[in-house]
């Protein structure tokens, strides 16, 4: 019976005309039981011979971008880089980006969320404009100000549900009369000549200074910068927060308009369909779908983050002495810079790519790809060069082989565990894996060549030996015994120099082998079915130009924060109890790829696992091949001291850990127990790094 169920399939797919075969979004939907084989991922299988993989997008650019995922060597970005119009999109997504200017159908308003608004920002709030109401009634002059800060103190405690208006005498009178047409045709003249004569009488009989409002200027000396204020701090924090960005956007929407206007013309009403200008309404203070919000194409988080790279380095430089902030403070944010600075740069080097021509886009990848991590490596090394000590050495080999455990294990797991548990089984193109674990291998084997021969052909040296004094045959009792693997190194550096020439000679290989002469692996085809008005280029959010720029600069301010970063390193290391081999593994090795766990989690929640596992396995691949001989070549010109030889935990940790995932790998699908394996062998392996001792030169 399963044979005739599998042979029926086979015939199915092979039959189906090539226009069915659509992946919306980059997906195929699967089957929410998970138990019919035709269909998986992001393959079928066609003509018993190809798998071809069909990408849909809205314009070129985004076509182009996501053609660059598939391909071997790209960096794999999942933001959009134009901009999407925003009437094409969910009805979510519109809900976050609206001004809170229009009235829809609510439902609950008692809600966590707004619970919380009532305890962290609407009490504070409302007193705030209690006292400023205080305020202008005993002004006198401000007596109509002080109303509005009556009306808006009793809004601001609890804003859901009603709404401020802009109402004018007009409108009143038109809501006094709403089912009189020519009644309003009458009274709208009537007003129209009454309005001149009394403009007439006043500026002719009453004085300048009574047109000119005293009671404004009051309210802009006395109460608007008090509670410009009170809005400023309550719009930062809930920025800040993220899920309560309409908070924020209430806050200002206030500052900005509402307390502008003249106090007669503001007025509150329960929510309803009204014919008046809404100024404001608001249903809900919080939105979990908030973390998916973008400034001109950048994520809210890695806005936020960016005056944390500033505050860092005025501080850094300027407070040298660790007066104000102490340095394992500076350390933290030093590192915690790295994250927004990492997404600035794949998002220049993914918009850079998505407009130009193969060529320049392999270029960018090649040049900024692993720019992130060799900033901190050369720093690093450069301080411990400077510094006379090797302890430095042995944190970056610590951060490359926490990146490569990382990126081998955590990041497909991970991926696999999330996007388990939306999607019951997922499949990926298990040949085009095949490509990126052989590589794998041929990397690992490179890398860790100098150190095997070192264990071969070195010599055990030991601090002290002793026997006992009773039986002098006996056997002796050694301490602290390493390879001296440093004169090793003089012998062995030929193939040092060796390796550093191969490794990138494969690198290259496997980009001709996917993207030339076997690109049917992957086989990559963009639908034409597009909308009328999605068919161009789409408004790119950073030019060519633009994107260099912020390269450049994320780049400098990279470096900055490396030099930081390494500067206040050492005295953690003298003082802290746990290994330093765990705080390279764990802290410099993963903080730099966070963008990249979040893009490899959001492409698993999208069924396309696929991208998941290339996320890891290309930056494994890039450290190994790419970024190990550029640090060879900056030390054969500048010499500091870097030797290609790692510990034995370094060694067998990565070994197994290639062996592992390329198992996992074999069967082409994927679900949460199999992410749940590798994400625990991650752990047990971070279990051994935090309980080894720390290296003998630190």
């Amino acid at each position: 019976m399963e044979d005739l169920i599998l042979f029926s399939c086979l015939i199915v797919s092979s039959s189906w005309p090539d226009h069915f075969i659509h992946l919306f979004g980059n997906l195929v939907s699967v089957p929410s039981g998970g138990t019919t084989p035709c269909h998986y991922g992001e393959e079928v299988w066609q003509d018993g011979s190809s798998l071809r993989t069909t990408i849909r997008a809205e314009n070129e650019v985004e076509a182009n971008k996501l053609a660059n995922n598939y391909r071997f060597g790209f960096r794999k970005w999942k933001s959009h880089v134009t901009e999407r119009p925003i009437e094409d999109r969910s009805d979510i997504v519109r809900e976050l980006y609206s001004e809170l200017n229009f009235v829809r159908p609510q439902g609950s308003l008692i809600t966590c969320g707004n619970i919380a608004y009532l305890i962290l920002f609407g009490w504070w709030i409302s007193l705030a404009y209690l006292l400023v109401c205080v305020l202008m009634f005993l002004t006198i002059i401000g007596v109509p100000y002080g109303k509005l800060c009556w009306k808006l103190s009793c809004y601001f405690l609890w804003p859901f549900g009603k709404s401020i208006l802009k109402v004018t005498v007009m409108t009143v009178l038109f809501h006094i009369f709403p089912h009189y047409v020519c009644a309003r045709a009458f009274v709208c003249v009537c007003m129209c000549v009454c309005a001149c004569l009394l403009a007439c009488l006043v500026s002719c009989a009453v004085p300048c200074w009574v047109q000119c409002r005293v009671s404004t200027y009051v309210w802009l000396l006395l109460g608007y910068p008090l509670l410009g204020l009170i809005h400023s701090l309550a719009c930062f924090l809930s920025w800040i927060l993220v899920f309560t960005i309409p908070v924020a956007k209430m806050n200002a929407r206030t500052l900005a308009i509402i307390l502008l206007m003249p106090p007669e013309d503001v007025h509150i009403h329960r929510l309803k369909k009204v014919d008046d200008q809404v100024l404001l309404c608001c249903y809900h203070a919080f939105n979990w779908y908030y973390y998916k919000y973008t400034l001109d194409g950048i994520n809210v988080f890695a806005v936020n983050l960016l005056p944390l790279v500033i505050t860092t380095l005025v501080v850094g430089y300027v407070d040298t002495e660790n007066q104000f902030v102490s340095s394992e403070a500076k350390f933290a944010a030093a590192v915690s810079s790295i994250i927004p600075l990492s997404y600035y740069i794949g998002m220049g080097i993914a918009s850079i790519s998505a407009q130009s021509n193969f060529a320049v886009g392999a270029v960018v990848n090649a040049t900024f790809g692993s720019i992130t991590e060799m900033t901190f490596y050369i720093t690093a090394l450069l301080r411990g060069h400077k510094a006379g000590t090797k302890c430095y050495e042995e944190i970056v080999k610590a951060a490359l082989t926490g990146t490569l455990l990382g990126c081998i294990l955590f990041i497909p797991g991970i991926s696999m565990i999330i996007g388990g548990f939306k999607h019951r089984e997922q499949r990926f193109n298990s040949r085009s894996a095949g490509v990126s674990s052989a590589l794998l291998f041929i990397s690992v084997g490179g890398v860790f060549a100098p150190t095997l021969f070192s264990k071969a052909y070195g010599s055990l040296v030991c601090a002290g030996c002793s026997s006992s004094q009773a039986n002098t045959s006996g056997p002796f009792t050694c301490m602290d015994c390493h390879y001296d693997m440093v004169s090793t190194y003089i012998s062995c550096s030929p193939l040092v120099y060796t390796i550093s020439v191969l490794l990138p000679s494969a690198y290259l290989i496997g980009l001709i082998f996917t993207l030339k002469t076997h690109s049917h692996i992957y086989d990559i085809q963009v639908s034409d079915v597009h909308d009328h008005h999605q068919g161009g280029h789409g408004t790119v959010h950073w030019s060519r130009l633009r994107a260099l720029s912020v390269l450049i600069m994320a780049t400098l301010l990279m470096a900055a924060c490396a030099d930081l970063t390494t500067e206040h390193i050492k005295p953690i290391l003298d003082h802290s109890s746990i290994s330093q081999y765990f705080i390279g593994v764990t802290v410099l090795a993963m903080v730099p790829e966070i963008p990249e766990i979040f893009n490899g989690i959001q492409f698993a929640l999208q069924n396309n696992i696929s991208l998941s596992l290339e996320v890891g396995n290309c930056i494994a691949v890039q450290v190994c091949m790419i970024q190990i001989p550029l640090l060879i070549l900056f030390n054969t010109f500048y010499d500091v001291g870097f030797v290609l030889l790692f510990s034995d935990l370094h060694l067998w940790a990565s070994i197994f850990s290639v062996i592992v995932v390329n198992y996992i790998f074999m069967d082409g699908k994927s679900d949460y127990f199999q992410g749940t394996a590798l994400v625990v062998v991650y752990l047990i392996l971070l279990a051994l790094y935090f309980f080894a001792p720390s290296p003998h030169t630190c």
